[in-house]
């Protein structure tokens, strides 16, 4: 790019120069905030500096000054398969300035052509702008600044619309700025101008006028105070500050692609393929290191399939100029860290977490990619020889579900060999299998059970759990062996439908309540509560089995939940509440619910991060956690709209299904402006924090790549573990004679005693078997022509085939030059081992110490081999031990 007479500036120096100017202008600098969404469970990634917004910008919550500033970190997965070339980045860092309520289109205008012309340096004969196509004001205020009429182009909504963020929200006109190139970049068109494909013009600026917000299904209605969002990508606009041929070529990722190149033996500047390799590289490093610090881990679904799609296409693309070992853990510390550090200091707090998630996900993919490379090429050269081109979706299908392949990554290999891949027909493959797990995971009787939920779906019953476990209502619903009913008797199972219940119906990791309803007529022991039908959360339906009499549409019943059972998983609910923000505020930010199961026995907490914890790690947790039970704060609910929980900070989780309404669950910290915890949450939980009781953890594990498990248990459950784990200190305490506090120091030297006495048992062991070496002597005979001394004899006390190794070893050290054949019964089976002297060796003719072990291991039913020199082998037979020794002379000379 060009720009001549313009000032250098480093790209750390542009992120200050833009924050300092709007920092003049009123504007509150503001922190970038997550890759991932805290506040916005629609959206994948955070891909613009107003996600965070959203709220200011609806109304919807009073921002901390009607004027703010960001950088912020943005990342969109609709360029990955474009990396490498010089345009393109998945990660990238947004400047944006913002008014809420403000200052509108002249302010946001006049604003930014101050900044680009008088400390940028901007030429303003090389500034064109765009509006939309009937915003006569944006393009009136642009002349106004001193760009001429000719100058200012009018676009349709393709280019001059900016949508919601995510499936709705606010949206508006935009107007652009961009850059003019120069004549260097030659066009044919006459019009040539901004959004001209030729590449000369460059947007680097791209004001937006919020004003209206748009809803799921499109429709638009004007927001009360109308908004200014901005956003300028840093990276383009250094290249043109740094009159670089393209962003790659800016101090933003010198440094990065020259590490990529050290790796890789190469020089980049040199080959455009291995540019390209190089580029992608440094780019999926960079953008790896950053999602991975906000929480991302490798998976197959959501973010985490984005994530493992990016870092295996780097991977591939490093494989092509030879490198076979990981290396983004490399380019990271060595690049990525150093650089952007200063400016996103969690980089530093995250780095051992980052570059231990890369580094095993390289390891893996490694030999995923060598099988599934395999396979892809024995489909294509299939497909050669057949005449096709295109690959089918049920091989990539195959290749996904059982590998791990990315279906993406397979296009690219395709696409390499001159052939198109099946997208559509993988997609229904994809579906079908989501079919199949949805079917194996409905509750209910199949697809009656469906049809009787179909004919019930009018009904609808009220949650009144929070507040009490036992309340009054109407049958209004019976399902029998899968089809509606109008009554059941005793000892049928049933699936009873009420209008109010106090039965919590199995969500958000918690199991449905169990007890029993009484009617006039009858009891019904229910033992399970649950939401069928996933669209209907409204639809609950009370599982069990009739007891005493008959159950009745229309009958007026008692619902009455299991207290011990409901207290309990109560209490594991709110205490997975406390897990999770010990866990995040122990191991660090990058910590993500991934799963939770909370049931009255115990609870179990899935989340993302890469290594085991240690001693200090569970320590530190579990205090955590207990120190707040002993504060007895209250926990505190709320039923709000869900922009305003989202605009709190409740932590959200995507791909949950939330209502407009919803309800969050929070629990203060100690002295800290933000609660310890606070989630959205349906479940049940306790009052305070006392009742929890006191929360242990028994167990931690990994339950796939980047994830781990905790397990626990709270309240009488803990109780009872401390109990019966006391209980066995204070038996070994009297079984040791020792105080329950010096328990480990009496075992660790008991344990150290038994070691000594095993090693001297073991060395014992080796001097009686060793002493028997010149008894064995004696027993060698002479053999063939010429003759060969032959030593083949059953060696008595052997412990193990180690120490048959060692003696037989020792015998041929002894015997100076032959061969030496062992036998012996070790724990009631037969073993051998055969050692031949070098020089005899060296003889030939038969003298193979694995034939020989092997062919006599086999009159005992076994077999065996190893070196010329030495082996061993085993059978099954004891009682033919002797006979095979006798044949050894028979098979040494049969050679």
């Amino acid at each position: 790019m060009t720009g001549e007479g313009l000032r250098y500036w480093t790209g750390p120096e542009l992120r200050e120069l833009f924050l300092s100017f709007f920092e003049s202008k009123g504007h509150s600098r503001m922190p970038s905030s997550s890759l991932v969404p805290q506040d916005d469970p629609t959206l994948l990634f955070t891909t613009a500096g107003m996600v965070q917004f959203k709220p200011y910008f609806l109304g919807q919550s009073a921002p901390p000054n009607q004027r703010l500033t960001t950088v912020q970190k943005s990342f969109r997965t609709t360029d990955i398969g474009e990396v490498g070339d010089t345009t393109h980045l998945t990660f990238f860092e947004m400047l944006g300035n913002f008014s809420f309520g403000d200052y509108f289109k002249q302010g946001a205008i006049e604003h930014a052509w101050e900044l680009c012309t008088q400390h940028l340096g901007l030429n303003p004969d090389q500034l064109w702008a765009t509006v939309y196509t009937d915003d006569d004001e944006a393009a009136r205020l642009w002349e106004q600044t001193g760009v001429p009429a000719e100058r200012i182009r009018r676009f349709g909504a393709s280019d001059n619309w900016w949508g919601p963020a995510g499936t709705s929200g606010p949206c508006g006109p935009c107007s652009e700025i961009h850059y003019d190139l120069g004549p260097g970049a030659q066009c044919e068109e006459e019009d040539c101008g901004p959004n001209c494909e030729c590449g000369r013009f460059v947007e680097i600026w791209n004001l937006v006028f919020m004003e209206f917000d748009q809803a799921e299904d499109g429709s638009r209605t004007p927001l009360e105070k109308k908004n200014i969002d901005t956003g300028m990508g840093l990276e383009r606009l250094a290249a043109i500050i740094q009159r670089a041929e393209n962003i790659y070529s800016t101090d933003l990722f010198q440094p990065l692609i020259a590490s990529a190149a050290s790796i890789a033996g190469t020089e980049y500047g040199t080959d455009g393929e291995t540019d390209r390799a190089l580029r992608v590289m440094a780019e999926h490093a960079r953008s790896g290191a950053f999602l991975i610090m906000d929480g991302v881990t490798p998976g197959n679904e959501g973010r985490g399939y984005v994530l493992r799609r990016m870092l295996r296409r780097g991977i591939r693309f490093a494989q092509s100029l030879g490198v076979n070992e990981p290396f983004l853990g490399r380019i990271i510390t060595e690049a990525v860290i150093p650089l952007m550090a200063p400016a996103y200091p969690a980089l530093n707090d995250a780095r051992d977490h980052i570059v231990q998630t890369v580094t095993r996900e390289e390891e893996q993919f490694q030999r995923t990619l060598s099988v599934g490379t395999a396979l892809l090429d024995e489909v294509t050269a299939r497909m050669e020889t057949e005449g096709e081109s295109v690959v089918p979706g049920d091989a990539l299908f195959r290749l996904y579900d059982t590998y791990g392949f990315p279906v993406e990554l397979a296009e690219e290999i395709a696409l390499d060999r001159g052939m198109s891949v099946d997208r559509d027909s993988f997609e229904q493959e994809m579906e079908a299998q989501r079919a199949r797990g949805r079917a194996a995971t409905t509750f209910g009787g199949g697809d009656e059970g469906s049809e009787a939920y179909r004919l019930l779906s009018s009904l609808t019953t009220q949650f009144t759990g929070y507040e009490a476990a036992r309340d009054e209502s109407n049958v209004t619903g019976l399902i029998v062996g899968g089809g509606v009913a109008e009554s059941a008797s005793q000892h049928q199972q049933v699936e009873i439908v009420t209008a109010r219940t106090p039965f919590y119906p199995e969500g958000g990791g918690q199991v449905g309540d169990v007890g029993a309803i009484r009617g006039p007529a009858g009891l019904v022991r229910i033992t399970d509560t649950q939401r069928p039908v996933g669209e209907r959360p409204d639809f609950i339906v009370h599982i069990g089995v009739v007891e005493e009499g008959t159950i009745s549409i229309g009958d007026a019943v008692t619902l009455e939940v299991d207290p011990t059972a409901r207290g309990q998983s109560t209490r594991h609910h709110t205490a997975t509440h406390l897990l999770h923000a010990a866990l995040r505020s122990t191991l660090g930010g990058h910590v993500r619910q991934a799963g939770s199961y909370v049931s009255p026995d115990h609870l179990r907490f899935d989340f993302s991060h890469t290594a085991s914890l240690n001693e200090h790690e569970i320590a530190a947790i579990t205090h955590a956690v207990n120190a707040r039970v002993i504060r007895n704060i209250v926990v505190e609910s709320e039923t709000q709209p869900i922009q305003d929980a989202l605009a709190s900070g409740a932590l959200a989780f995507f791909g949950d299904r939330y209502g407009s309404e919803v309800r969050t669950v929070s629990i203060d910290g100690e002295g800290d402006d933000a609660p310890f915890s606070h989630e959205l949450c349906g479940g049940t939980h306790v009052h305070a924090t006392g009742e929890v009781g006191f929360i242990y953890i028994v167990g931690e594990s990994s339950i796939g790549a980047g994830m781990r498990r905790v397990e626990a248990v709270a309240g009488s459950n803990a109780d009872q573990l401390l109990r019966d784990r006391m209980s066995v200190l204070e038996r070994l305490s009297r079984q040791l004679t020792v105080p329950v506090e010096e328990i480990e120091t009496r075992i660790a030297d008991q344990a150290a005693e038994s070691e000594r006495l095993r090693r001297r048992t073991e060395e014992l062991e080796r001097e009686r078997a060793r002493s028997q070496i010149e008894s064995l002597l004696p027993q060698a005979v002479q053999v063939g022509e010429p003759p060969v001394t032959l030593l083949s004899a059953r060696a008595e006390g052997i412990a193990n085939a180690d120490l048959l190794r060692d003696v037989a070893d020792r015998t041929r050290a002894a015997l100076g030059s032959g061969v030496v054949l062992l036998g012996a019964e070790v724990d009631g089976r037969p073993s051998f081992v055969c050692a031949i002297s070098e020089d005899i060796v060296a003889r030939g003719g038969g003298f193979d110490a694995g034939r020989i072990v092997t062919t006599t291991a086999k009159i005992v039913g076994g077999g065996g081999g190893g070196r010329k020199d030495f082996a061993s082998a085993g059978g099954r037979d004891a009682s033919k031990l002797d006979e095979a020794l006798a044949a050894v002379a028979g098979i040494v000379l049969g050679g």
